[in-house]
């Protein structure tokens, strides 16, 4: 799964949104209060889901620098963000949203983080934030963002780490199987190089440690029950092109495969749950 896409982005974000981890909610929630007004950055921001979910919680006056490669996601954060002020009854004047207790201005950046992190904008930063990202970069990309906060004193959360963890009901006897050609795919050579996949959350939590700051880790799975048809077709539909890629010679396999789980979806008997891993790394 490419996972980019405007469209693919809006239909996690509820899944998003019930997945994150509640007590490193509350942990986040209780380092900010000891600071004043803060800068977050936030890498491979997407339409802005990480503003969405943390802003009221931070509180105080926030700057968010919004850092991704792809300007067509950079142009939509303000409509996102300006949807979302309403519904849950914020006001959004120019490039700031104003809520109970909170005033979180928007700095979109283009930046292609791919290429490193030595020219992002620091000023008045204290917190970066990432959402579905460690899992796509590289061992020395984390090192090199391991680094920057350790250099710059900088907090880390980073949620929704997908660590391998995958589970249908009703089990179908390749499920297994698939699974594991699944996380060969998610391994492989990807815009940051040989992507850490499912061990990602593992080795960031280790490497911050080594690093000296203190660490904490929560669960944050996607739920799917019957009704989640489109978020288990979407997600199914990935799997597919995925083990594809990797074994294209079983194609027959496959489709068999894709055939059952969709026909468990649209009876309305299947369920499904994505492991994910929620990460805080806090300066010492």
């Amino acid at each position: 799964m490419s996972g980019f896409s405007s469209d693919w982005l809006a239909l996690r974000a509820p899944y998003d949104d019930a997945a994150r981890d509640k007590a490193l909610l509350d942990l986040l929630r209780d380092w900010r209060v000891r600071h004043g007004g803060i800068g977050i950055l936030d890498l491979g921001c997407g339409t802005g889901a990480s503003l969405r979910a943390l802003a009221p919680l931070l509180r105080g006056t926030q700057r968010w620098v919004m850092a991704d490669h792809d300007p067509a996601l950079l142009k939509a954060i303000p409509d996102h963000t300006a949807r979302w002020a309403s519904a849950a009854g914020h006001e959004m004047t120019g490039d700031a949203v104003t809520g109970t207790g909170f005033t979180a201005s928007l700095v979109p950046h283009r930046a292609d983080l791919a290429a490193g992190l030595d020219d992002l904008p620091l000023d008045g930063v204290r917190l970066v934030t990432a959402s579905a990202l460690l899992d796509l970069v590289s061992a020395d990309w984390l090192a090199s963002l391991v680094d920057l906060c350790r250099r710059h004193g900088l907090a880390c959360y980073a949620a929704l780490t997908y660590d391998g963890r995958l589970d249908w009901t009703p089990v179908d006897r390749l499920d297994a199987e698939m699974h594991a050609l699944f996380d060969r795919h998610q391994r492989g050579t990807k815009s940051f190089g040989p992507a850490l996949g499912p061990d990602a959350a593992q080795a960031a939590t280790a490497a911050f440690r080594a690093a000296g700051f203190t660490v904490q880790t929560g669960r944050s799975d996607w739920q799917m029950e019957a009704g989640d048809r489109d978020m288990q077709e979407a997600l199914l539909a990935g799997y597919v092109q995925a083990v594809l890629e990797i074994a294209p010679d079983r194609a027959g396999e496959i489709e068999h495969w894709r055939q059952r789980r969709r026909f468990a979806i649209g009876a309305g008997s299947s369920r499904h749950r994505v492991g994910h891993t929620d990460l805080l790394a806090l300066p010492g």
